[in-house]
């Protein structure tokens, strides 16, 4: 194993109150029917215009309208201590980055406020490259993320291993070809995990240590 792939919201940061909340204030605010948090927080992984349609049989324009206006909601509420890091990513990212592993980042999250929280995380230096929904024609579970990030490293999928949190993120995997490992502590479950066939499932991120 030479590269691993993170997802980020759900996988480093425990995004999940900031984003339904956003997503609730948001199906308000534009006065359609508000979703419950159980019912957003299952869309979460997706491109922001894509969550909305999913979640209400609503057209595109709506739907640009809702991702605008989660945007701005989202600005006002995402404070420095609105989020923080699961346990022992930190650590585990420092430690994998020390054994010589190259990490990237694959995200439904736009790149400003992903960079801004990478920051904030002081995470920035163990990040190799980082894709985001804005860098690809075609968003998760589409290949198109790992295979940018491929191509950027020049590493064969299999040398590489994708981590993340919700069934988009091993479908994504999959069809790029690359090991797989769901995490339980984020928005997915362990049973999603198992049914999506992740090759890897773990409940705590610092077990990755023990799988490369």
């Amino acid at each position: 194993m030479k590269l691993i792939i993170f997802d980020f919201d759900g996988t480093l940061a425990d995004t999940e109150p900031l984003i339904t909340q956003t997503m609730m204030k948001t199906l308000r605010t534009v006065g359609l029917p508000v979703c419950t948090r159980e019912q957003c927080r299952a869309m979460i992984g997706l491109p922001l215009k894509e969550t909305f349609m999913q979640l209400l049989p609503i057209d595109s324009a709506t739907g640009d309208l809702c991702a605008k206006t989660y945007e701005q909601i989202f600005a006002v509420d995402n404070r420095p201590s609105a989020v923080g890091m699961f346990p022992h990513v930190s650590e585990t990212l420092q430690a994998l980055h020390q054994r010589g592993y190259l990490l990237s980042i694959a995200t439904s999250r736009g790149r400003t406020s992903l960079e801004a929280f990478l920051r904030d995380m002081q995470l920035m230096s163990y990040i190799s490259h980082i894709v985001t929904v804005n860098d690809v024609e075609r968003a998760k579970p589409y290949p198109d993320m790992v295979d940018t990030t491929l191509s950027h490293f020049r590493i064969s999928p299999e040398d590489t291993l994708m981590v993340g949190d919700a069934i988009y993120d091993i479908q994504m995997g999959h069809n790029a070809g690359v090991r797989t490992c769901g995490v339980t502590y984020g928005n997915g479950t362990r049973e999603q995990m198992e049914a999506c066939a992740a090759d890897h499932i773990i409940d705590d991120i610092a077990d990755i240590l023990n799988l490369v």
